[in-house]
């Protein structure tokens, strides 16, 4: 279940209308009707929280972990970010799903991708600016 039916089923449970919906979420039914035909996700996560506030449920419920991490994708690098994010979720929750590894071998892909993760951040942060970076420490050399 991914955030159109997810969204189709609260929006019926609380027995709303796309335009309804739209209203009270601040967004235009069109938007609404994108949703839920899987067409776009939210752009970002204050637009996904007015959902879930205007359906009685959470955030994490509407989007599901992966869409979550899609959304953020989408806030923090644009589309092609959440496009890249959006396939390598549905890729790992494949190969996790289709029951062709042991947990040994899952527990070895998720370790890799945690690797990779670091490995990427640290790699990245000498090109982030010293005065962006969080750590005023490391910024100011000490």
């Amino acid at each position: 279940m991914d955030l159109k039916d997810r969204l189709k089923e609260k929006r019926a449970e609380a027995g709303l209308t796309q335009a309804e919906l739209a209203q009270k979420a601040g967004v235009t039914t069109r938007t609404i009707q994108n949703y839920e035909m899987g067409e776009r996700v939210p752009s970002n996560l204050g637009i996904a929280q007015k959902l879930a506030d205007a359906l009685g449920t959470t955030v994490e419920y509407l989007l599901g972990s992966g869409g979550k991490l899609i959304v953020e994708a989408h806030e923090k690098g644009g589309a092609k970010a959440a496009r890249d994010v959006d396939e390598l979720v549905s890729e790992v929750q494949g190969l996790f799903a289709g029951g062709r590894l042991d947990d040994e071998a899952m527990d070895g892909v998720m370790q890799a991708l945690m690797d990779a993760y670091w490995l990427a951040k640290k790699e990245n942060r000498k090109y982030t600016p010293k005065k962006y970076r969080k750590d005023k420490k490391e910024a100011a050399g000490e």
